[in-house]
């Protein structure tokens, strides 16, 4: 239920945001709206309004949206119209004001993903500090003979505070096929720089975990398997498990950590162990049987307790970044300027063939995606949305007929020439834009699939 809410909350916001650009720049250009629908099908709600008696409608299917205007269609014209009417009829504009209704959706959706990202620079964005731990051998870091516990401050010669800033800007300098330049700091705060040769690595697969390909492998904190909260009536309070408690032993071998315990636990399913705690001064004995629950399809257990983990021990491993008013909106600028550029070097590179199709994601993938950012917390579900504002913005960008930017085509066409394209050159644009659409849409919907099956 999630996932679904999730789902169409992201995509009634996008859609919405997308379809009310078109929809008020319009207005402004005196231009007359007909219709502003938010989904497509059956209706399930319908509205008319204003001086215009504008048609609003909430259809059955929320996949997309659409609004329209009068003289929108240039093949015929619309019978039985006033002269003030006609005035207002889309095909009577000049080219500048239907450029400018054309490109409002896509910068609704640009301008919506700015916002969301301002609010989220402005509360602070929290991330895990870019330590390094383990990586891969034999892979491109290896080479570098980077020690342990060395802090990355710079990748590319711009500043990264986060393993979330290392992985964004690996992302975009690896396409550049170039070597990067990483600057660390020691625990001897002894500054050292490095160039990492990432001109054989490849995108010609799905997973595109930038610092896995290269070789990093993100050390999570290690978290002492001592007991914080204990859910009432669940098996850890029937057990007699309290809070503050220090699990030494799980069925008489040492638990070394938090993930450690959990991952027994996990294992053994309506089936009792034994554990060994420290309570103060005392060691305590203790018989306890998870419950049994159903996680991603398979049977795992669960005893109803979380750990307890200082925040100066946090802080060790984590940081947050805030920035000012005017910083934030810059800082959501640039993120947004790097996203949307970066999304149409990613699709460049797949029409080159440099990159995999197999990265291309369709409604099933964004739904999942939607539930779990939605899961993960309000912050992680804003973020999402704003990426998906910028796809959709993206996407609609692109010269393909029948999708915004091939209408701007049209239009830039008119403008340079002086004279509209001709008819039966837009009746053939349009059945390639339907086909190009629909293998996309095939594609796309081809790897959700091939995702659920392969996992």
């Amino acid at each position: 239920m999630l996932t679904a809410f999730a789902f169409i909350l992201t995509l009634g916001i996008v859609v919405t945001v997308h379809e009310y650009g078109h929809f008020q720049v319009a207005r402004w250009c005196g231009v007359k709206v007909l219709k502003f629908s938010i989904g497509f099908g059956q209706p399930l709600w319908r509205k008319k309004f204003g001086k215009d008696q504008t048609e609003y409608v909430i259809a059955a299917i929320p996949l997309g949206g659409y609004v329209k205007m009068l003289g929108e269609d240039t093949s015929s014209d619309e019978p039985d119209l006033s002269d003030e009417d006609m005035s207002r009829a889309l095909n009577r504009q000049s080219v500048g004001k239907r450029i400018a209704i054309v490109l409002a959706g896509p910068l609704a959706n640009l301008l919506l993903a700015i916002f969301l990202y301002w609010i989220l620079f402005m509360t602070g964005v929290v991330g895990i500090k870019p330590i390094v731990g383990k990586f891969v051998e034999n892979s491109p870091v290896a080479m570098l003979n980077i020690t342990s516990g060395e802090i990355i401050q710079e990748v590319g010669n711009q500043s990264v505070s986060s393993w979330q800033d290392v992985r964004w800007v690996l992302l975009k300098e690896t396409l550049k096929k170039s070597d990067v330049a990483i600057q660390t700091v020691t625990p001897q705060l002894e500054i050292k720089s490095y160039q990492l040769n990432v001109t054989k690595v490849d995108f010609d697969d799905e997973k595109l975990d930038i610092l896995e390909k290269i070789g990093f492998i993100i050390d999570m904190p290690k978290i002492a398997p001592k007991i914080g909260e204990v859910i009432k009536g669940s098996p850890a309070e029937q057990a007699g498990l309290k809070a503050n408690d220090i699990v030494l032993e799980l069925n008489q071998t040492k638990v070394s950590d938090w993930d450690a315990f959990v991952k027994e636990i996990k294992s053994h399913p309506e089936v009792a162990v034994t554990l060994l705690v420290k309570r103060g001064t005392q060691l305590v004995n203790l018989s306890i049987t998870p419950e049994a629950i159903i996680e991603k399809d398979k049977k795992i257990g669960r005893i109803g307790a979380g750990f307890s983990m200082q925040q100066s021990e946090l802080d060790k491993f984590f940081t947050t970044t805030h920035y000012s008013v005017a910083g934030a909106f810059l800082k959501a600028v640039g993120k947004t300027w790097d996203t949307a550029t970066f999304s149409l070097k990613m699709l460049g590179n797949m029409v080159l063939g440099n990159v995999s199709w197999k990265g291309m994601s369709g409604p099933v993938t964004i739904a999942n995606y939607a539930g779990q950012s939605a899961n993960m917390g309000l912050k992680v579900f804003i973020g999402f949305l704003a990426l998906i504002s910028i796809s959709i913005g993206v996407l609609n960008l692109l010269p393909i007929p029948v999708l915004d930017g091939g209408h701007l085509m049209y239009y830039m066409f008119e403008f340079f020439t002086g004279r509209p394209v001709p008819e039966a050159a837009m009746n053939v644009g349009q059945r390639i834009g339907v086909f190009l659409l629909a293998c996309m849409m095939v594609l796309a919907l081809y790897n959700d699939i091939n995702r659920l099956i392969t996992g």
